[in-house]
């Protein structure tokens, strides 16, 4: 008996020995799954962040595009803005003439008005918005950064400045 209780003892942990290299068999590769699935998910929440950020972008830039699409055409138009200015300055207009060139200044600054086009102030001189062409000495009546004439009016599309004013700056 001894001889069948051995035998069937070593059967015993022969059998059992066979099931823990079974369960590491299966646990071996439940385990790489599970890294696998892991990975797979870090790699898609990855892929779905950047696929929101390139939305994002793209939806700032179509902003954008549309908030400053008029700028190149305000730029060409100031142009002609400059030249009605300069004509309404020459003497010896007649009233008619005189009339027709402020109704047309008068309909291109509504124009750009309505675009988000606006004249530049001027009150004192500030670098980002103004080039100092030409500089006078201050005095008492004139402190300095205060602009003394405008030779060119400045003009900016919402926050971004199309030209800046040609002044001349007491300084």
């Amino acid at each position: 008996m001894s001889d069948d209780v051995k035998k069937e003892d070593l059967q015993e942990e022969v059998v059992e020995a066979s099931e823990e290299v079974v369960e590491v068999e299966e646990s071996s590769p439940v385990a790489e799954l599970e890294a696998k699935v892991e990975e797979l998910e870090n790699k898609y929440l990855r892929a779905h962040a950047e696929m929101q950020n390139i939305q994002r972008r793209a939806t700032e830039e179509r902003q954008q595009l549309q908030k400053y699409r008029s700028q190149d055409l305000a730029k060409k138009v100031l142009l002609a803005l400059d030249n009605l200015e300069r004509a309404l300055a020459v003497d010896g207009l007649t009233d008619d003439v005189k009339k027709g060139l402020e109704m047309t200044r008068d309909s291109l600054l509504q124009a750009l008005k309505e675009e988000g086009v606006e004249e530049v102030a001027v009150e004192s001189f500030d670098a980002n918005y103004h080039m100092a062409v030409q500089t006078l000495p201050a005095d008492d009546d004139h402190p300095a950064d205060t602009i003394a004439e405008v030779f060119q009016k400045g003009y900016q599309l919402h926050d971004r400045l199309l030209r800046p004013a040609m002044v001349v700056v007491y300084n």
